[in-house]
């Protein structure tokens, strides 16, 4: 009677390792190179030949495979964990139904064994999502080389104050935060952050946002525009272009880590420092940025890799103030009198006759300038209930005469009229 054949299964990698220690004990292959193709210590190969030496190619199969683990959980558990899920927690993922199993059942599993146990039943069709790859990029070699700008929506105040938005400016190259608070992110905000930011450090060569539309404007392209070859600019845009500063767009808030990490600490650092502040105003809470943004650069930001300074120097401040607004061109009515923003601004009246169109700038402290051919103009504002409104033309109708029915006495008439001239004319008439 011939003896049992004994069946061992081992995977490609065991085969693989089993082929160059056959190779050892056949001295082709020494151990130290042995060691370099399996991927083991020289220690963990002379082991291994060892084992396959004493006890065949058994030797290379792992002594627990086909032993139960001493971390397994019993099958009754796993079976009263299971149904716990179903129960309760069927719409719920393998991590968040763990920690309800934890806290309200006692029941300690890991949300892996779970994940396992649900892929298992086909019950859990969800896959971890795997993160984009992106490149790192490395910071900018000089100061001022390019600017990240961006707002942050938090409740900074706790509920202690109104709500308001971060505007906040971080140098590419160093790392160092500028930032204000401001009520909401829209263009005046923007740009009055900027013209304070530039007053401190001067005008970057770039600046690196996302495409909100303060930022980017969202209109699509007029067929002006597309003759000129141009793409619609929003205020900030255009604002931008007049001082030589380069927009990018990023396409991803990834792209500008750098900011968004900054925001993170914010919310966490500044949060607990303005409420041990009590600070329940916007006012306060842009005096203790103030105070606070030095200490925070001094501690957090980095030397850049170049010396120098590429910032350039801000214009006077007449002419930033003139940039730094936004400007829409009106048209001047025949009594002088121009409409903006549901106010309305009366020009002088030798000027009035002259000019057909201006451009009215809205200035970030409030006011408002008229200004035509790059002079600006003298106007004053006026109430609506004292213009002069013109008095509508009333149409014209028609007035057409009525249709005589076929029995009015006219018609009548007529006929005795026509037929008594026909009678004079020789025309003989028949009546019936």
């Amino acid at each position: 009677m011939a003896a049992p054949v004994r069946m061992v299964t081992m995977s490609i990698e065991e085969l693989r390792r089993g082929y160059i220690v056959k190779q050892v004990l056949s001295g082709v292959v020494t151990q130290k190179k042995a060691a370099e193709l399996i991927g083991l210590s020289y220690r963990q190969t002379k082991r291994l030949v060892k084992r396959v030496k004493e006890e065949g190619e058994s030797g290379l199969i792992h002594r627990l495979r086909g032993k139960r683990g001493k971390r397994k959980i019993a099958e009754g558990m796993r079976t009263k964990i299971m149904v716990l899920y179903r129960t309760y927690y069927g719409d719920f993922g393998p991590t968040f139904a763990s920690e309800k199993l934890a806290s309200l059942h006692g029941i300690e599993v890991s949300h892996e064994t779970l994940r396992l146990w649900l892929r298992r039943e086909g019950k859990y069709g969800w896959e971890r999502k795997r993160r984009k790859h992106r490149q790192w990029r490395q910071r900018k070699e000089q100061r001022g080389e390019m600017v990240q700008v961006d707002g942050s929506h938090h409740d900074w105040l706790e509920g202690r104050g109104p709500q308001l938005v971060l505007m906040g400016y971080v140098d590419d190259a160093t790392g160092e935060v500028w930032a204000r608070f401001y009520e909401y992110e829209g263009t005046m905000p923007a740009l009055d952050s900027f013209m304070r930011y530039v007053r401190k450090y001067g005008i970057p060569q770039r600046i690196y946002l996302d495409k909100h539309t303060t930022y980017r404007s969202p209109k699509t392209q007029s067929i002006e525009e597309q003759l000129r070859g141009e793409e619609p600019m929003s205020q900030f845009e255009r604002a931008m272009k007049e001082l030589g500063v380069v927009v990018i767009h990023a396409h991803s808030p990834q792209a500008k880590g750098r900011i968004e990490r900054v925001f993170g600490t914010f919310q966490d650092r500044v949060v607990k420092e303005m409420r041990l502040a009590g600070i329940e105003r916007k006012e306060g809470a842009n005096a203790f940025l103030e105070r606070y943004l030095g200490k925070y650069n001094r501690r957090f930001s980095v030397a850049p890799v170049k010396g120098g300074d590429l910032h350039r120097k801000a214009p006077r401040k007449g002419e930033l103030e003139r940039i730094l607004c936004m400007k829409e061109e009106r048209s001047v009515r025949n009594d002088g009198v121009i409409q903006h923003h549901n106010r309305f601004y009366r020009l002088d009246e030798r000027l009035s006759r002259r000019v057909k169109r201006v451009i009215v700038e809205d200035r970030v402290d409030g006011s408002v300038r008229i200004r035509h051919n790059g002079t600006y103009l003298e106007y004053r504002e006026i109430p609506p209930e004292l213009l002069v409104k013109p008095k509508a033309k009333k149409d014209k109708k028609i007035q057409r005469r009525p249709k005589p029915s076929k029995d009015h006495p006219w018609r009548k008439f007529r006929c005795c009229v026509s037929g008594e001239m026909a009678h004079k004319a020789g025309f003989v008439t028949y009546t019936s």
